[in-house]
């Protein structure tokens, strides 16, 4: 009686504690033994209420709903600068973009022989080290000289523009140069921009399908939309080569055709997950949609004070998403503080991996995104030309140096003013003083030792 008693109870215990081994596995998710997928998706001048799952009703975007449907949507997700070039240094490297020289925009004009350092670290070289191929489709502005294309920062494959904005038809810059690059060499194509990108990201996936490569890829697709000069899918060139300038645009006329530009830039994304469908890696990819800052005038930021290039909430708070099916809850609104800096510490923590480079100032948000953990409270930074902003919490500190060399500084909780309407700063001086003295520390570190590119 009691050996048949032992091994009963033995049975129990055994069955027991493999049924809840099997609910501790479905209740937790895990990263597949496979290496996943990243697609990243940059839109340019997106404002925080220019897609309709943030509230927009006159620009349709499905694709991006059903993907923040699936997935997650943020609520304080920031650019890392209030301008282009600046927001795509930290993507790239993780860091302030102070500390890689880029604060500004690298113009076309202005800044054609500078760009990123080769001896920066990118996303892409970070991957390549844990065996991903990596392609690159669309808006660089890291560097106008073939010696900082892509191609030589990471990138196994790249066609598209390497300056702040082309003729969506044309690809001729502002300053008149012809942009359109295949790898190192420009190489123009027929094609509105906005396809030609889709195009070459549907490409890219079907070729380097896993299933066939045996090595996950990362994809990065930085639009032009809807960033100007304003054209449609069938339109006008606006630019010559040879000639510096833009033909005007009926400004009465700009509405319509902004919200086309984003409506055909979310068509080609819903290409994107279809094709991720139709060769079974969807379910093993994470894309991450966002924008490189706030919209301009012709833009929505969803109610919030400022714009492009401002160091207001509306200059660099911005949308983003993120879907990595099976893994991320369906349906989640992730109110969290984070920065387009944090992309790259977060995908190589999805693979067991740190960053290699030095100075690296984004964090992992992966059990955010898995488990909804809080992330450690920080201070965040932000600085463009003469403003800035140190963010603790709910409170911000925004400073804005005068061209009388007179410092206008302002006090806002955004816990109930989102808007920015009502300066505190008079009233919370220890406040003032605190985050202050924070900002100017965090200046001093960034810059310290480094070669400016532009700012």
């Amino acid at each position: 009686m009691t050996k048949n008693y032992s091994c009963k109870m033995k049975k129990v215990i055994f069955i027991v504690g493999s049924l809840l081994m099997a609910v501790a596995c479905t209740t937790k998710n895990e990263i597949p033994d496979s290496q996943p997928n990243f697609i990243i998706i940059m839109a340019d001048d997106l404002g925080y209420g220019d897609l309709s799952c943030y509230g927009n009703t006159s620009i349709y975007t499905p694709n991006l709903d059903a993907l923040a449907t699936e997935g997650v949507k943020f609520t304080d997700f920031h650019s890392n600068g209030a301008v282009c070039s600046p927001t795509r240094a930290a993507l790239m490297t993780g860091k302030y973009q102070q500390r890689t020289g880029i604060q500004s925009v690298v113009s076309a004009k202005n800044h054609r022989q500078l760009g990123l350092s080769l001896n920066e670290i990118t996303i892409a070289e970070e991957l390549k080290k844990y065996n991903y191929n990596s392609g690159m489709y669309g808006k660089w502005h890291l560097g106008y000289a073939a010696k900082y294309n892509p191609t030589l920062q990471g990138f196994d494959d790249f066609t598209g523009f390497v300056s702040g904005n082309i003729d969506y038809h044309a690809h001729i810059d502002q300053e008149g140069y012809l942009d359109w690059w295949k790898g190192d060499t420009i190489d123009n194509e027929a094609g509105y921009t906005t396809d030609l990108i889709t195009e070459y990201g549907v490409e890219y996936i079907t070729k380097n399908n896993p299933e066939k490569t045996k090595k996950p890829f990362f994809l990065y697709l930085p639009h032009e939309a809807p960033h100007s000069p304003y054209q449609k899918r069938r339109d006008t060139i606006l630019r010559e080569v040879g000639k510096p300038g833009t033909v005007a645009v009926d400004k009465d006329s700009i509405t319509a055709i902004y919200k086309e530009m984003v409506e055909v830039m979310d068509e080609g994304i819903g290409r994107i997950i279809r094709t991720l469908k139709e060769i079974g890696q969807y379910e093993n990819t994470m894309i991450i949609f966002l924008s490189d800052n706030g919209a301009n005038r012709y833009g929505n930021n969803g109610g919030l004070r400022g714009h492009k290039g401002g160091v207001y909430e509306g200059g660099s708070r911005v949308p983003a998403i993120i879907g990595y099916p099976n893994m991320i809850k369906k349906g989640t609104v992730n109110n969290q503080t984070i920065l387009t800096m944090d992309l790259l510490p977060t995908l190589l923590d999805f693979i067991g991996q740190k960053p290699g480079g030095r100075n690296i100032d984004g964090i992992s948000i992966k059990d955010n995104l898995l488990h909804r953990t809080r992330l450690p409270q920080r201070d965040l930074f932000f600085a463009y030309k003469n403003q800035s902003f140190v963010r603790d919490a709910h409170w911000k500190l925004v400073r804005i140096n005068n061209n009388d060399d007179e410092t206008k500084t302002e006090l806002y909780n955004l816990s109930n003013d989102l808007q920015e309407s009502k300066d505190l700063s008079l009233d919370y001086p220890e406040v003032v003083n605190t985050l202050g003295k924070k900002l100017e520390t965090w200046e001093k570190q960034v810059w310290e030792g480094v070669k400016v590119v532009a700012k």
